[in-house]
């Protein structure tokens, strides 16, 4: 099979990655809207959002099928940026995240993403996915929100005693419940019929459905994709001195550095294609939330649903995300009135089955049978994104994933085996450390004084000085005037033996 060229347009590929694009395009659609939607700003914005990553992040070096626009990962965190600094302020901070993931990119960090525990990014989507659901449910019985994820959550009960109580918002709900259930049932229609992506059959059945039979319910408010561009003013950039929008460039540019680059990570076992440029690929990610930025549109990431259905649809090369960048284009310049038939109970559900796909029920369950630490991370940083907030969760994550480590780390075995006639055997497991120190003399000195020992340190991975010489003041004590009392045996037994 010949190899693909780095050209985005290759004419052996051509027929392939023309109808991957197709496929890419129905899938985008109706997400960019959704979550411009959840994100609490115009649609316009996610539909420009996902332009620029078709056609300006497509066209860059980095990850051959990767598909980048605006993520559900970023809803919650855009939501709180927007409520927080105002809608003006969104495109400068987008801005400077990208320009900040370029810097990280052209320093060659972005292999160091990859050190981040997969629990805290596990938990990080988990808990945005919790939000996300919560807040849609609102929004399909077209009930408004608290501000809060835990309010969110907590409100949800006396939100559906608000809902039974008006046909308006049951109707709403009713509509956003269909979605999810086209959405889930589309799954086991016949092969072919599966080529159109079910979130977009079931906006158009939920578009259908509220035009034909008049349904009370709101629709997506369109005023022109020109109209929504925003350029950075010099009021939005002299925010830039706020610590606190400081903090959140920090957390966009980091969170969706790492969503990009594991998703990278996860496209590259669908293909056999190139392997993904990491820093190449974070470069690509920045210049297209720079240009974001300077729109003032949503910020963008790779998004693993459109990666996924552009691998699945048989893409060779990186034309398939340009040209869908371009049908995008097209679709808002041509049919920019189709948006306002598009019940906003539709997009609600959408968002909903998205949240959903984000919570790694079966991976919980798992590590929580095999590595109970990692899913306690994973349940903590989840729990912390509800409770607290976007970038103090991922930050709790972080510290506990690092405690954890650390604690792995100094963690230390002590075994005795004597049969009560030859030497006593005292074997180490671990990293032999002076946190450890008071826990290997204790057992050491209460061995018996007139015994010889063999300390086996085969199973040490690490001995630092203070315990060494330690062990060597503790032999130098048992062996008095034998000088076989006291014999260490494995790599890192050194000098740490009788001294005769």
């Amino acid at each position: 099979m010949p190899r693909p060229s780095s050209f985005p347009f290759t004419l052996p590929f051509l027929r392939q990655d023309f109808a991957a694009s197709l496929v890419v395009f129905l899938v985008a659609l109706p997400l960019c809207l959704g979550v411009a939607v959840a994100s609490g700003v115009p649609a316009e914005l996610g539909l420009i959002t996902g332009i620029v990553g078709g056609i300006v992040t497509g066209l860059m070096r980095g990850s051959s099928l990767q598909v980048s626009g605006p993520a559900a990962g970023l809803t919650v965190l855009v939501l709180e940026a927007v409520r927080a600094f105002g809608l003006p302020a969104l495109g400068v901070i987008v801005l400077v995240a990208g320009l900040l993931q370029i810097a990280m990119g052209l320093l060659r960090w972005g292999r160091w993403f990859r050190a981040i525990s997969l629990s805290v990014v596990e938990g990080m989507l988990a808990g945005i996915g919790l939000v996300i659901i919560a807040g849609q449910l609102y929004a399909a019985a077209g009930l408004p929100a608290p501000d809060s994820g835990l309010d969110k959550l907590t409100g949800l009960p006396g939100a559906l005693v608000d809902a039974l109580g008006s046909r308006t918002a049951l109707v709403s709900l009713a509509l956003g419940v269909g979605t999810v259930l086209v959405i889930v049932g589309w799954r086991r229609m016949p092969r072919r019929a599966r080529a159109v992506p079910g979130a977009l059959v079931a906006v158009l059945l939920a578009a259908l459905a509220a035009a034909v039979f008049g349904l009370p319910v709101e629709t997506v408010r369109v005023s022109g994709v020109l109209e929504a561009v925003h350029l950075p003013g010099a009021e939005a950039l002299s925010s830039l001195a706020d610590p606190a929008l400081l903090g959140t460039v920090l957390a966009f540019a980091l969170i969706a550095s790492a969503e990009s680059l594991f998703s990278a990570a996860a496209v590259d076992r669908l293909h056999s294609g190139p392997r993904t440029d990491y820093d190449k690929e974070l470069v690509a990610q920045g210049s297209g939330n720079a240009l974001c930025g300077l729109l003032g549109a949503l910020p963008l990431t790779a998004v693993i649903v459109r990666s996924s259905a552009n691998a699945e649809a048989g893409a060779r090369t990186k034309a398939s995300r340009v040209l869908h960048g371009v049908w995008l284009l097209l679709f808002v310049a041509l049919l920019p009135a189709v948006l306002a038939y598009i019940p906003l109970a539709a997009l609600a559900g959408i968002l909903v089955h998205a949240g959903w796909k984000l919570i790694p029920f079966k991976g919980v369950l798992t590590l929580w049978h095999r590595h109970r630490g990692e899913a306690v991370v994973l349940v903590a940083t989840a729990s912390a994104i509800v409770a607290v907030g976007m970038f103090e969760g991922v930050l709790i994550g972080l510290v506990l994933s690092v405690a954890k480590a650390a604690w792995e780390a100094s963690h230390l075995r002590i075994e005795h085996s004597d049969d009560g006639r030859g030497s006593v055997r005292v074997r180490l497991q671990g990293t032999v450390t002076f946190l450890r120190l008071p826990q290997i003399l204790d057992s050491l000195e209460a061995l018996p004084t007139d015994r010889r020992v063999v300390l086996d340190l085969s199973g040490v991975h690490h001995l630092d000085h203070a315990c060494r010489a330690a062990l060597v003041t503790w032999a130098e004590r048992h062996s008095g005037a034998d000088a076989e009392a006291v014999r260490a045996e494995g790599a890192s037994a050194g000098s740490v033996s009788s001294p005769h």
